[in-house]
């Protein structure tokens, strides 16, 4: 039997998009149920790649965000010549095509973009209404297969350790997610989430706040306002999160990364939305309710409101995202 072809994909660098990312290895699995599939992407990706089965290993992107640092991605390609016979580039610009094309890949996918001929010679159309649906774009560079959602396998063991490290019961907790590395205009305002948040305690129910150490000062202000909900933002690690996210009753989030996690390993999820719109980057996920006021000024897109009163946000009020948990809660079982 013909072994399958090695393929390298030139991952994403944002924790959603990774998480869609798997849309595509599916779907490239399903065509080439043979094939080797690694990921280059950034060291704090290797805990989420390595809960997508369909990824042999992950190969790191030692590069900096903002800098071309072409020596660096010249050797790196180097590094990796006569090993793959495809490439899959999911970044949009080009520097990022530069190690496939460096490490002599033959045939390079990707969308066209940053004018990036000859570094992709396999260029996949992108139509105008898919631009901003990530998840179906990355699945259509697979070029067939079928659309299916992103699944993330879960650490039993360390979800047990995790779950009594924080004094949490598994289907007895809510997860709320209120940050957004994006930017401002994505996050819900912290007197909803604490709302949001007394009224499952009055239930009985425990609330965990998730996020980055970034996301503290948020998490914290929101952890004062509703007392006995547990702030865990940056103590865990993305593994950890993973798991725990999968032990939750019920996941409210802004458009942000935890919330595609969360979706991926099956959690119903409630999901906010601002400047950005629910068409584009849903969780791919059955188990889901999507709340958005849907203004005229609104989607946006941007980190900061232009018109600075923020309503798609600030009108978005707690009964309307209280009543979408408490569907969610009462059709899961």
């Amino acid at each position: 039997m013909a072994e399958g072809p090695s393929i390298l994909v030139i991952g994403p660098r944002w924790v959603g998009d990774m998480v869609m990312a798997q849309t595509l290895f599916i779907a490239l699995k399903e065509l080439h149920p043979d094939a080797a599939i690694d990921v280059m992407a950034p060291a704090w990706a290797a805990p989420l790649v390595g809960r997508m089965p369909e990824v042999r290993a992950r190969i790191d992107a030692p590069f900096s965000r903002n800098k071309l640092e072409l020596g660096l991605r010249w050797r790196t390609g180097r590094a990796l010549k006569n090993r793959y016979d495809q490439a899959f580039v999911m970044q949009g610009s080009w520097k990022s095509a530069l190690v496939p094309f460096f490490a002599g890949i033959p045939r390079r996918t990707g969308h066209r973009r940053e004018m990036r001929y000859g570094l992709v010679n396999d260029i996949v159309p992108l139509p105008e209404h898919l631009k901003r649906k990530t998840a179906q774009a990355f699945f259509g560079l697979a070029g067939g297969g079928s659309f299916q959602p992103p699944r993330l396998s879960v650490d039993a063991a360390n979800q047990q350790a995790q779950l009594a490290r924080h004094g949490l019961t598994k289907g007895s907790f809510a997860a709320l997610m209120p940050g957004a590395e994006f930017g401002p205009a994505k996050r819900w305002p912290s007197e909803q989430y604490a709302d949001f948040a007394r009224r499952l305690l009055a239930e009985g129910l425990q609330v965990a706040l998730f996020g980055s150490a970034n996301d503290r000062p948020v998490t914290s202000e929101i952890a004062a306002l509703a007392p006995g909900a547990v702030d865990l933002a940056g103590s865990t690690r993305l593994e950890d999160a993973i798991d725990l996210l999968a032990s939750a009753r019920l996941a409210l989030s802004n458009d942000s990364g935890l919330m595609h996690v969360a979706a991926a390993v099956g959690t119903p999820v409630v999901a906010v939305y601002g400047s950005t719109s629910p068409k584009n980057t849903p969780p791919l996920s059955e188990r889901r309710e999507l709340v958005w006021l849907g203004l005229d000024c609104s989607p946006c897109h941007k980190r900061i409101c232009p018109l600075g009163h923020l309503d798609c946000l600030n009108k978005l009020d707690v009964d309307r995202v209280f009543a979408a948990a408490q569907r969610l809660m009462q059709a899961s079982p």
